[in-house]
């Protein structure tokens, strides 16, 4: 073999390799695509210009998400208004950590069936902020301790920016807080705490065990004679969060709270996920509005 059959040689295999290489890259680039999640968020969905930094909690711009009712931009109608936590995992599967509770296909088939219009108001998590943000009190263990800053923000910033650029009805009979774990703890503290502005309030798998604190804010604060409850909790959760949830219900009854304004919920084979809120998010907001 001369050197110029070497040489041709030598460029075919550097060749092939290439190809091999770029075949494996695309590839590797079809693979990513084709596991990408997909955006399931409904076109009344959408997420305002306008990002909020909470003073005093941290630096973070936090995305706000909006959810407005099918005859929206049709009618001249006002609409109750529900704050949810954790809006990364409301509507759209895309940003979601582990699923969706898919508000907004339950709020479109809820207004289909009875006319029945809401705005939801969502505000994404902090990331690892997240503690911190969505708890009234410190864990020795866990930190945080900075939910009545973010509550704060809600009831002195985000609500009134919602009332003056859409049309709400803004008193607390039609406001609701709904949250799950420590969303569904901060939901419980910011309802008993602001009656004024919440009267509703969905606590959902609330992680009423992160602060022994949250027994004394109950008594202070539980003799609400207008405020509607939902309280849930799944049987196949920890074992505490079952009895704490049992154990709330029945000191705020103790407390004065009218039987006919709470509800309490141990949901058989109930876990800790987006899934089980999305299958008792309906069921929440029927009790909550009277529906």
């Amino acid at each position: 073999m001369n050197i110029k059959s070497i040489y041709f040689l030598i460029l075919l295999l550097v060749f092939n390799a290439c190809k091999v290489k770029k075949s494996e890259v695309k590839k590797e680039i079809t693979e990513t695509k084709n596991t990408e999640k997909l955006s399931t968020k409904s076109i009344n969905v959408s997420i305002l210009q306008k990002t909020f930094i909470i003073d005093g909690l941290n630096d973070i711009p936090h995305k706000i998400w909006l959810y407005l009712p099918p005859n929206y931009t049709t009618s001249t109608e006002k609409y109750d208004v529900i704050y949810m936590h954790d809006a990364q995992n409301l509507f759209d599967n895309k940003t979601s950590f582990v699923g969706e509770w898919s508000v907004d296909e339950t709020l479109n088939e809820l207004y289909k069936k009875k006319g029945k219009g809401f705005i939801v108001v969502g505000i994404e998590n902090g990331g690892e902020k997240r503690i911190e943000e969505y708890t009234p009190w410190k864990n020795l263990k866990y930190g945080g301790g900075k939910g009545a800053i973010y509550v704060n923000f809600l009831i002195n910033e985000l609500k009134p920016f919602i009332d003056k650029n859409y049309r709400t009805k803004p008193a607390p009979e039609n406001t609701a807080i709904i949250g799950s774990s420590l969303g569904g703890l901060i939901s419980f503290y910011g309802g008993l705490k602001h009656p004024e502005v919440f009267g509703k309030i969905g606590a959902l798998s609330s992680s009423f065990w992160f602060s022994n604190k949250v027994i004394k804010f109950a008594e202070e604060n539980g003799n609400q004679k207008n405020t509607r409850l939902y309280l849930l909790a799944g049987d196949k959760e920890e074992a505490i969060m079952v009895t704490d949830t049992e154990n709330m219900a029945e000191r705020l009854i103790d407390l004065g709270f009218p039987l006919e304004n709470i509800k309490t919920k141990i949901a058989p084979k109930g876990t800790h996920t987006e899934s089980f809120w999305k299958a008792e998010f309906l069921k929440v907001i029927t009790f909550l509005y009277n529906l």
